[in-house]
């Protein structure tokens, strides 16, 4: 099943796919300039693609900063949700991160996305802390989790 995906980092060019991934996946969409920044313009920036017959599916991306990863996103397109997508793909990510130096990983995730919070504790990553009215939508909170790597 995963055999016909592949992964690489992101490029500029991949900006449009990617946006469709982040609309279909957050309330909040990140912007074209947002992910422009992060490619070209963030030196702690790492985001990885994830693609079928080169169309995107999912993207994720993290910030290393000295030995420290902090998801910053991660997200699949609906319809290849449930196929273990997510969790090959945070995989990657978190292989990524340890062979670039980072030691431990950070993420933030809704009070509320229970799915996700399973797949992170599936991977390692433990409560750390709650960030309170995180999300500008809706003022939900985040809940901070941990992974050493």
């Amino acid at each position: 099943m995963v055999d016909s995906f592949v992964f690489r980092y992101m490029r500029e060019e991949d900006i449009d796919q990617v946006l469709e991934v982040e609309h279909a996946s957050f309330t909040t969409p990140w912007s074209r300039e947002a992910f422009y920044n992060e490619i070209h313009n963030n030196k702690f920036a790492v985001y990885i693609v994830l693609e079928e017959d080169h169309k995107i599916v999912g993207y994720c991306g993290t910030w290393i900063v000295i030995d420290e990863a902090h998801v910053t996103n991660i997200a699949i397109l609906p319809d290849y949700r449930g196929r273990k997508l997510g969790e090959t793909l945070l995989a990657k990510l978190m292989e990524t991160a340890r062979e670039m130096g980072a030691r431990t990983m950070t993420l933030e995730v809704r009070v509320t996305n229970h799915v996700a919070q399973s797949l992170y504790r599936k991977f390692g990553f433990q409560n750390g802390g709650i960030r309170k009215n995180y999300y500008s939508d809706n003022q939900e909170d985040a809940l901070i989790m941990w992974v050493n790597l």
